[in-house]
């Protein structure tokens, strides 16, 4: 234990060249995105399978207890371990005190789920909701050894560890749920799944980070850690209010099977944000920490995170939102079907909030966490009102509530966050443009292509196949006719190369 503080501890204090701190976060980026891509190719392997098998009622009970789960788990003290990444250096006893508070945090929270449980069965009217609940309880107590191990790792850009024990995690979530479908355990194969996988992160974390340390209930001198993690506690409790609101609004208002068909839609339409990005911004959150009083290399590496991101983040939406139809029936089945009107809403979207979440490490990391916890709040006070509005609709209603919420959370945040990183908003849409622009032309070429295939009537996944090998080799043509100075920006970057002398910092960071 003492061995592995004194690594974290000469991590912060000792300075790296510019060359080797770099080499550094791209490691850690490979580790913690390439990880990620494999746990959620795995994970939807099973996925496709288990969908099959289970039907759109499971999916809206389940997605009933997630508004509960996710309420409560903004409480699980991740964002106060949170401060130990930012902070100049970490001594054992601070580390004690993060884990006991992570241990007395998550034990109540299990609790007041377990017996609070029967006041949301109430309020859907659907009486097993309370059942998954008290079963779900079981995530918090695995909480505090997945939270203390990683955020200890992610100090030290440690996500090799980490990347290993998230696909063995990955693979035990995969088995449970595939294992349960086929058993028939229908709605409880969307619990006892990430059951498995948080406790199977929680070992594994523990031990390779080795911190099997004892947990110190006496909490005097930890204003920092309480100071630092109260704002981000606001920030997440403001965020869950945005991202719950309609889930909570529709749960009261809609039946179990429409309910399931447009949560899918959501979690589909959010694989690249949900699953992608974060692991990103884990990895951004102590690099930007790294080089806080660089100036210059903060405002240059966000400006190259948002430009490389849309690279790929515009064309998978655009995409997605063209070949919603023929790729939901190829992949999910004709039952549902029903969910490709809100998928290509929700994408459009989710193009701008994929850029939105990007400000919130970086001003974080520059000691700022009251900004991101102001534009959370923004979030949590314009998604709510527009998904009121947009029920009158129905469903649908609250799918082009995304796009009206959407572009006016990214504009709220970028002018609270940009003079703090030295930027203007010019400056973020010029950032975004190489991507998007070829993005959309490409989807307005592939919707005429689409309903060109549909007319002549081909099968679903042969459609698929035309449409995005379409997408991809017309994507591709216009980045080499238009964006070739992008696109040479992403070779180097895989290939590792020094960006030309006048356009790079002093630091090559992120």
């Amino acid at each position: 234990m003492v061995s592995e503080t004194a690594e974290f501890k000469s991590v912060g204090a000792n300075e790296e060249s510019a060359d080797a701190f770099g080499s550094r976060v791209r490691s850690a980026v490979i580790w913690r995105s390439g990880s990620q891509i494999l746990a959620q190719i795995v994970t939807w392997a099973s996925t496709l399978l288990v969908i099959r098998l289970l039907d759109p009622a499971d999916y809206g009970l389940f997605a009933m207890t997630q508004v509960v789960l996710s309420f409560l788990a903004f409480l699980n003290g991740w964002g106060f371990v949170s401060a130990l990444v930012q902070s100049d250096s970490v001594d054992p006893f601070r580390i004690r005190q993060a884990f006991g508070l992570l241990l007395l945090l998550n034990a109540l929270l299990a609790a007041i789920q377990f017996f609070g449980a029967p006041l949301a069965a109430a309020y859907y009217g659907q009486p097993m909701v309370a059942d998954l609940l008290r079963v779900q309880a079981l995530l918090f107590l695995a909480t505090p050894f997945i939270a203390l191990p990683e955020v200890m790792m992610s100090r030290a850009l440690d996500f090799r560890r980490q990347a290993i024990v998230n696909l063995l995690a990955a693979f035990a979530g995969a088995g449970t749920a595939l294992g349960c479908a086929l058993a028939g355990y229908g709605v409880w194969t969307l619990v006892y799944a990430p059951i498995a996988m948080f406790w199977t992160r929680a070992i594994g974390l523990t031990l390779v980070a080795r911190l099997l340390v004892w947990p110190s209930f006496n909490f005097k001198g930890c204003g920092q850690i309480v100071g630092f993690g109260s704002a981000v506690l606001f920030s997440q409790l403001f965020w869950l209010v945005q991202s719950q609101s309609d889930i909570f609004i529709a749960g009261a208002r809609f039946d179990a099977h429409a309910l399931g068909l447009y949560a899918e839609a959501l979690f589909l339409a959010q694989i690249f944000m949900a699953k992608f990005v974060p692991p990103l911004n884990e990895v951004a959150f102590p690099a930007y920490a790294r080089i806080k009083r660089d100036a210059a290399a903060v405002r240059w590496s966000f400006l190259k995170t948002v430009r490389i991101l849309m690279l790929v983040a515009a064309p998978f939406y655009c995409g997605l939102a063209v070949v919603a139809a023929p790729m939901i029936e190829t992949l999910f089945g004709t039952k549902w079907l029903g969910m490709a009107p809100y998928i290509q809403l929700i994408s459009l979207a989710l193009i701008l909030m994929t850029v939105q979440i990007l400000f919130a490490p970086v001003t974080n990391a520059l000691g700022k966490p009251s900004i991101s916890m102001f534009t959370a709040m923004s979030g949590a006070i314009l998604f709510p009102v527009s998904f009121l509005v947009g029920a009158e609709w129905g469903l649908i209603g609250m799918a082009w509530a995304w796009l009206i919420a959407a572009p006016l959370l990214l504009i709220v945040t970028a002018r609270l966050s940009a003079p703090l990183i030295g930027i203007s908003l010019w400056d973020v849409a010029r950032a975004m443009l190489p991507g998007l622009a070829p993005a959309l032309v490409m989807a307005i070429g592939v919707g005429f292509a689409g309903q060109a295939l549909e007319s002549l009537g081909l099968a679903a996944p042969v459609q698929l196949a035309l449409l995005v090998g379409l997408g991809v080799a017309l994507y591709g043509a216009l980045l080499w006719l238009l964006e070739r100075e992008a696109l040479a920006e992403v070779i180097r970057l895989v290939l590792r190369r020094r960006p030309p002398a006048a356009d790079a910092p002093t630091q090559d960071a992120i």
